[in-house]
């Protein structure tokens, strides 16, 4: 966390005499804070003057009060609460040519040329409407004397940049919009709830979400908790529809099912246009299949309660990135929206986005997997191979969600498929055997049970049993053990010809350490887990004196946790192996947060890797903190151990393990597989998934350390630096580019 990092330029001047205006607008979103905090203090950071605008665009037009210079302070705490702490409404008003009028002023007088405008596709288009109006605004306002000549001339032209804040990830251009992760997790907690009654009265449950346009809500609770039937406004189902969800939910009771859960968009239509609600599908089951149903609409508070660490990094990384392009943006760029693919930040022009309004290439592939997984039945005539899978490493929350969809996708090729129980170990000793799936997506930890023992000393049991067992290819879902694992596997290979069969890895770890994939099944909610302790221990500090937490996360040598839970949490420093500080650099923090202390600052959070350095410990950073802060502030320490690896899994690790698994190694004809391209690992890379052969991942792993060598989130330290108040320079040498929306128009197949 040291102030050592020199970038490439001239950040910490770009604002200088600058004026930045940040609103929230069009309907709450939880992570909007987490946006206005980022754009305010990455804006005076960069000597811009940051400006809130309260209650939307009806502050802009209303001025007065309205319109408040935002300190540093002024955003302190607001990352871990729900809603927009600056307010939001809907405004007639800016409709008008006379309220955009008063707005003009009002931005005029206080010398603001550039509006970071955070809401929906309404809000966004109203933002460039009044773009395109600003010179003839200007011009009247000078004509009837609402500002002067000198003022219009330093007031020239108007820069827009927005963030797309909206629960229902309906906007063209972007992965993830700001707030649909927390709603996911909202929904999912009542799934959660909902599932264990149902299953005690053998029950019928149909859920309606919100989503009145957009299905996206919808199908991602269908795809995160196995629904028998999912009903969303852009795939209206067939005329006989009824026919089909009866016998779906017959099957599914005659199959030992205790329960069917039906979810519902609200924005659910047929064919011909005509609305299904609810309360029809609770009709058509109680009268042609007697079932006990109930209806539970869950409303509003899909919006409410505290964002997920998701959307705190998102809302924070599209704060800074909005601020960079308001900053670089001339007269000649367009009104841009900054946003999220893969892992990567884009700019796209605003009105390109609010055009396009087919559904992305996300929302299709999301769509074909529900479908293959809830609908397609296994083919009556067998492929005739034999897949095997397991759980290699430390217990992971998704695991289950991912050998779920292993099993079915293998079923539905026309695989055998076999459960083998305790990993590599299990391989061994035969544990090998069937298993129902059907209800795992939730469960966190690994039903299958899972080691951390490697292959080599087994092999000759291991090629025993894959021989017995007619084994023609593995599955491992898994961490670090299972990439190490499977090398040996291949290494294997020279001496025992039964491991010649293919090898497919799917990473799953709360580290986030298995080369070849930018994320992990289990990760996100390790993260979530650690953010929301951090939140509840800033809290327990309410009312008392000054004081630092020192928080231990897990990750071994990796930092992924440390650096993602520190933007998550608002932490001042995280201390992690992968970048590397010395005792200078802990004085330096220490001093830092000594003098942020004396302000009306009242909580510091440091976090620290479990493996960052063995000499400088959790105790004696702790010991450090204590000893320097006498007077200023006192300490708190937390190990917060295996807590990391329990739970229920995350909606984003349930989806990611349940697509991850629906891609099976190729067979074809007799199995001998010896190739590099017969053991992959099938990893996140940018915006993709993609195979690639673990001998190729063997150089681009530190095997000391059990880490990749390159890492994609080192390059987020900065952020979580500079939110912190540290004066680094930011290197905005690899910035995001301009890009344009592919205009695609996918039509959902409905046929179900």
């Amino acid at each position: 966390m040291a102030q050592t990092l020199r970038g490439h330029g001239h950040s910490e001047s770009l604002g200088a005499g600058k004026a930045i205006a940040v609103l929230t607008s069009g309907g709450d979103a939880q992570g909007m804070n987490a946006a206005v905090r980022a754009v305010v203090r990455v804006g005076i950071y960069t000597g811009a003057k940051v400006y809130f605008v309260h209650e939307g665009y009806q502050g802009l037009v209303d001025g007065g009060d309205n319109i408040k210079e935002a300190t540093w302070e002024s955003v302190s705490m607001m990352l871990q609460l729900g809603g927009t702490v600056i307010g939001s409404a809907r405004c007639q008003d800016f409709r008008t040519h006379e309220g955009r009028l008063k707005a003009a002023r009002n931005l005029v007088k206080r010398g603001i040329t550039n509006l970071c405008v955070i809401g929906g596709d309404g809000s966004l288009t109203g933002a460039d409407t009044f773009r395109a109006e600003w010179s003839s605004l200007l011009t009247e306002l000078v004509k009837g004397g609402g500002i002067t000549a000198e003022e219009a001339k330093k007031s020239s032209h108007l820069n827009i940049v927005g963030m797309v804040g909206s629960i229902d990830n309906d906007f063209c251009g972007t992965d993830m919009t700001i707030g649909t992760d927390s709603a996911l997790h909202r929904i999912m907690e009542i799934v959660d709830a909902i599932t264990t009654t149902a299953q005690s009265h053998q029950r019928t449950f149909v859920l309606e979400v919100m989503g009145r346009h957009c299905g996206y809500l919808a199908l991602i609770t269908a795809l995160a908790c196995g629904a028998d039937w999912v009903f969303i406004p852009e795939a209206p189902p067939e005329d006989d529809w009824e026919d089909h969800l009866c016998r779906r939910l017959t099957e599914t009771r005659v199959g030992g099912s205790r329960l069917n859960i039906i979810i519902v968009a609200e924005g659910a239509i047929d064919k011909h246009g005509k609305a299904i609600t609810s309360d029809d599908i609770k009709t058509l089951v109680v009268k042609r299949l007697g079932y006990d149903t109930r209806v539970t609409i869950l409303g509003h508070v899909q919006r409410g309660g505290t964002p997920s660490a998701f959307d705190r990094i998102l809302g924070s990384r599209m704060g800074v990135e909005a601020v960079m392009a308001l900053l670089e943006g001339t007269p000649e760029t367009p009104a841009c929206v900054v946003s999220l693919s893969g892992n990567q930040a884009v700019r796209l022009p605003l009105m390109e986005c609010v055009q396009v309004v087919s559904k992305g290439g996300s929302f299709q592939n999301n769509w074909n997997v529900y479908k293959l997984l809830a609908h397609i039945r296994p083919p009556s005539t067998k492929s005739g191979y034999t897949l095997a899978v397991l759980n290699v490493g430390a217990p992971a929350a998704g695991m289950n969600a991912a050998v779920r969809s292993t099993v079915r996708i293998g079923l539905i090729h026309g695989h055998r498929m076999l459960a083998v129980h305790d990993g590599f170990e299990g391989l061994a000793y035969g544990r090998i055997g069937w298993d129902t799936v059907g209800s795992w997506t939730g469960l966190g930890g690994s039903k299958l049970g899972t080691k951390r023992t490697l292959p080599k000393k087994y092999f000759e049991e291991i090629s025993i049993n894959i021989s017995n067992f007619g084994i023609h290819g593995l599955i491992i879902i898994g961490g670090f053990e299972a990439f190490t694992g499977s090398l040996e596997l291949v290494e294997g290979r020279a001496k025992y010809e039964e491991l010649c069969i293919p090898l497919c890895i799917i990473p799953a770890t709360v580290s986030n350490n298995v080369p070849g994939s930018d994320f992990s099944i289990g990760a996100d909610t390790a993260l979530n887990t650690i953010t929301t302790t951090c939140d509840r221990i800033k809290q327990s500090a309410a009312g008392t004196k000054r004081r630092v937490f020192i928080i231990e996360t897990m990750g071994g040598f990796c930092g992924y946790l440390a650096t993602m839970a520190g933007l998550a949490a608002g932490a001042d420093a995280a201390y992690i192996y992968e970048e590397h500080f010395n005792i200078h650099d802990l004085q330096v923090n220490v001093e830092h947060l000594t003098e942020k202390m004396k302000t009306t600052v009242k909580r510091g959070l440091v976090l620290r890797n479990e493996r960052c350095n063995e000499n400088y410990t959790t105790d004696f950073i702790y010991n450090l903190y204590s000893e320097e802060g006498k007077g200023t502030f006192d300490c708190r320490k937390n190990v917060l151990g295996h807590m990391q690896q329990g739970g229920t899994p995350t909606p984003f690790d349930r989806n990611f393990g349940t697509k991850m698994a629906r891609s099976p190694p190729p067979l074809t004809g007799r199995i001998f597989a010896n190739t590099a391209d017969s053991a992959c690992l099938l990893g996140m890379r940018k915006r993709s998934l993609v195979f690639q052969p673990i001998a190729e991942l063997k150089e681009q792993t530190d095997f000391e350390h059990r880490i990749p060598k390159e890492q994609w989130w080192l390059k987020l330290r900065p952020i979580l630096k500079i939110l912190a108040k540290y004066n680094i320079e930011l290197d905005t040498s690899e910035k995001a580019h301009l890009e344009h929306v592919t205009r695609k128009r996918i039509s959902l197949e409905s046929n179900i």
